[in-house]
């Protein structure tokens, strides 16, 4: 059940079609942020801990638990200022085996995913769910076509209580979506041509960051699309793998991608007027994600060490 694993499940390797329109950026420039690095985990399981959103005061969302057997996911909360053991809050969906606590706005209203079963050999089925004034709801989207198990994730949400997220289909193909939780509506998150897209982040602008596979490269590539329909496909210059998964009102992305012919995972952070800058912590270069950024640039996520055994929560700030 792992955030980066499972999003673009059935995803990679697909043929697309071009998308209408796309813009592209691959160009990385001078970044001069710098930042101080910390390890967040939760005690109950230092072995694994995935840090996958951050509010404008800090709050944290993640999770502990590798999700094998006995190992299930367990969604938390993390308090600032002082980030100790005495500040994570349980945050499960009532009954689950696993949960996943994948984002959070502003107001307390956050979103993830669930499971009833924790086989281990990635046969979970999963589903999604936002919480609003503690109380959880189920949310999947309504297709006629699920995947057996069924997969349906809500990965982000804004200040005005629209989440994000994705579905996959029975032929293996992911749908972006939005739901708006005050109307309890649906909407697509789609480009012309593209047939399989997971919708992973929401800014208060309404635009939208994720993850599709690049119809030039056969690539899987990360994309922010703009409230007003504008596309861009982003992929640092080199990658062959890129996945965006958090985006702020300034529309920095945050992300990460693999060289191609190389096995590395190295977080980023993209601006319009920027472009792409590599950011690693510096006990897990080449094993880093980063899963959301809030709009004063702070940046969560994860690395590994211990040749993948350990996987650690990182907070970093500018």
């Amino acid at each position: 059940m792992a955030l980066a694993a499972v999003a673009l499940a059935g995803a990679t390797g697909l043929a697309l079609a071009a998308p209408a329109g796309a813009a592209t950026s691959h160009a990385s420039k001078p970044h001069a942020v710098t930042y101080r690095f910390r390890t967040l985990n939760n005690d109950h399981d230092l072995a694994f801990n995935q840090l996958l959103g951050i509010d404008t005061v800090g709050v944290i969302a993640g999770y502990f638990g590798s999700g094998a057997a006995g190992q299930p996911n367990k969604g938390y909360l993390l308090v600032p200022p002082l980030y100790g053991q005495a500040n994570y809050s349980n945050q499960n969906f009532p009954g689950s085996v696993q949960t996943q606590d994948t984002g959070l706005n502003d107001y307390g209203v956050y979103v993830g995913f669930w499971s009833n079963t924790n086989l281990g050999v990635g046969l979970d089925a999963n589903f999604g769910w936002y919480a609003v004034d503690g109380v959880y709801h189920e949310n999947n989207y309504p297709t006629s076509d699920p995947a057996s198990p069924a997969v349906d994730q809500l990965l982000g949400v804004n200040d005005e209580d629209v989440a994000v997220g994705f579905y996959t289909d029975g032929q293996g193909n992911n749908h972006g979506y939005e739901y708006n939780i005050a109307r309890h509506t649906f909407s697509t998150v789609t480009e012309a041509g593209v047939t399989s897209l997971t919708a992973a982040a929401i800014n208060n602008h309404g635009d939208v960051a994720g993850a599709y596979v690049s119809p030039t490269t056969g690539n899987t590539d990360g994309f922010l699309k703009y409230s007003n329909g504008t596309f861009v496909d982003l992929s640092p210059t080199g990658a062959c793998t890129t996945m965006a998964f958090g985006v702020n009102d300034h529309d920095e992305v945050v992300g990460v991608y693999t060289p191609c012919n190389s096995t590395a995972l190295d977080g980023f952070t993209w601006t319009p007027s920027g472009g792409f800058t590599t950011v690693n912590d510096p006990n897990g270069v080449g094993t880093t994600t980063i899963n959301g950024v809030n709009n004063s640039g702070d940046l969560v996520g994860f690395y590994t060490t211990d040749d993948g055994n350990i996987t650690n929560g990182m907070l970093a700030t500018p």
